[in-house]
């Protein structure tokens, strides 16, 4: 199916659907597909600068495996 026939298909779907919910997380995801800014500029500075250094440690080697990380504070949980 090429892209013209995809979308003539989806038309057709969306105008058999009555439900509002559904519509509306139609919208959602077609909306988020097309929005051209990223999540990562409404982030917090402070959240940004953590997520870049936690990057940067994974780089250098020094982060550790989920499980790894789960049997440590296992006795904790």
């Amino acid at each position: 199916m090429n892209t013209v026939e995809l979308k003539s298909d989806l038309h057709s779907l969306i105008d058999k659907v009555e439900d509002t919910t559904i519509l509306n997380a139609i919208r959602a995801i077609l909306s988020k597909e097309v929005r051209e800014e990223d999540f990562w500029d409404e982030l917090p500075l402070s959240v940004q600068e953590s997520v870049k250094r936690g990057m940067e440690q994974a780089k250098k080697g020094e982060s550790r495996f989920h499980p790894e990380v789960m049997k440590k504070y296992d006795r904790w949980l």
